[in-house]
């Protein structure tokens, strides 16, 4: 049994999609790090775990049973891997999350938004005692600036978090 997990937030086609309030540009770069990011961590005993987000009753954006919420398709994405949906920012609050880390003493994490689901996830996987190593440059937000304040605030409270780049974590 794996110690280790990837904990890959919110990689929905939400935030591709143009015609979204919450569309974050061209993420192809991200992409394609992100799926070394998976292979590794498949090649060396990970647990994957994908976070899918739904905006409950919304009609706007993250809605239940649409295409928008699906995982982006050029994702390394298996069969085995697990998917959990959650339903506020948190992928821990009201979901089986705590139950797929049982065992686990290290996660890793990546997504899409770095100041707000990403962002909570580490919080709380930092809460539950979790060894936690982030991969910067397998996260997005709207813009450089909240992105770099989100991981230099994070840093400066929780000094045990590892913070590095795909390059840095795979070597």
């Amino acid at each position: 049994m794996s110690s280790k997990a990837l904990i890959l937030v919110d990689l929905e086609k939400e935030w591709t999609d143009k015609n979204s309030d919450y569309f974050v540009g061209d993420i192809s770069k991200l992409i394609e790090k992100t799926n070394k990011l998976i292979n590794h961590c498949s090649n060396n005993d990970y647990k994957i775990i994908f976070i899918i987000h739904i905006e409950k009753d919304s009609n706007e954006a993250f809605i239940e049973n649409s295409k928008n919420v699906e995982l982006i398709d050029r994702l390394n994405k298996k069969d085995s891997d697990i998917v959990i949906t959650k339903y506020k920012i948190s992928p821990f609050f009201k979901t089986n999350l705590d139950k797929e880390l049982e065992g686990i003493k290290e996660v890793v994490i990546s997504g899409i938004l770095s100041n707000l689901c990403v962002r909570s996830t580490i919080q709380d996987a930092y809460d539950r005692n979790f060894y936690i190593r982030v991969i910067k440059d397998c996260c997005v937000s709207f813009d450089d600036e909240t992105q770099d304040f989100t991981f230099k605030d994070l840093k400066s409270t929780r000094e045990e978090i590892e913070f590095l780049n795909l390059d840095e974590f795979i070597k």
